[in-house]
């Protein structure tokens, strides 16, 4: 559901990241069904007593109003959670993953529904504990690649097929690694860090 009005927008979405800011609000990086990769500031979100904080968690549907401003930076003006995904805490990295992919790959308000609804399928995926998850994730990186321009000109392959994971995994990298130029993700560092220990 995408609504606006001359004062406020209306739109689905998902907080990729959340950054405290001043004493007692958050600024939150949303991705957004109809209007993409959003900043908004969430006015008295840390108050112990605020409506907003138990409402503004990472990896929940949300119903979001803010500001229609030019501003860079938004005025949350309503959040209302919607269905409630219980992530299992071994998939957890996954979905920190994606976001980062998402943070790092879009630019600022530019809409991208498709890619919304591979996030949103995903996160859906990773909540069944017997989904395998490298599947989940090639599928989704091989749709934001498609999305950005970054992507394969061949329909989308079977990411359940155990013989292909090998390749795609490779094919993937290579083309993950081209839309990155170079930058780490720190997803990948601290998983890297985990499988030392």
């Amino acid at each position: 559901m995408n609504r606006s009005s001359s004062s406020f927008i209306e739109d689905e979405g998902y907080i990729l990241q959340s950054i405290p800011w001043r004493e007692t609000s958050l600024i939150i990086k949303v991705f957004s069904r109809d209007h993409g990769y959003v900043s908004i500031v969430a006015k008295g979100a840390k108050r112990p007593y605020s409506q907003l904080r138990p409402v503004l968690l990472s990896f929940q549907h949300l119903m979001l109003a803010w500001s229609n401003n030019r501003s860079d930076i938004k005025t949350l003006v309503r959040a209302d959670l919607g269905d409630i995904l219980l992530i299992p805490g071994d998939s957890l990295m996954c979905a920190w993953y994606m976001n980062e992919l998402i943070l790092y790959s879009l630019a600022g308000e530019d809409a991208h529904p498709v890619l919304f609804d591979a996030y949103s399928k995903s996160l859906e995926c990773l909540c069944n504990k017997s989904n395998y998850k490298a599947n989940i994730l090639r599928r989704f990186e091989w749709i934001l690649l498609k999305e950005i321009g970054y992507g394969i000109d061949q329909t989308e392959p079977d990411f359940n097929n155990q013989e292909l994971e090998p390749i795609l995994r490779l094919h993937l990298r290579k083309r993950m690694e081209t839309m990155l130029g170079g930058r780490e993700l720190l997803t990948k560092k601290i998983l890297l860090n985990l499988h030392y220990y």
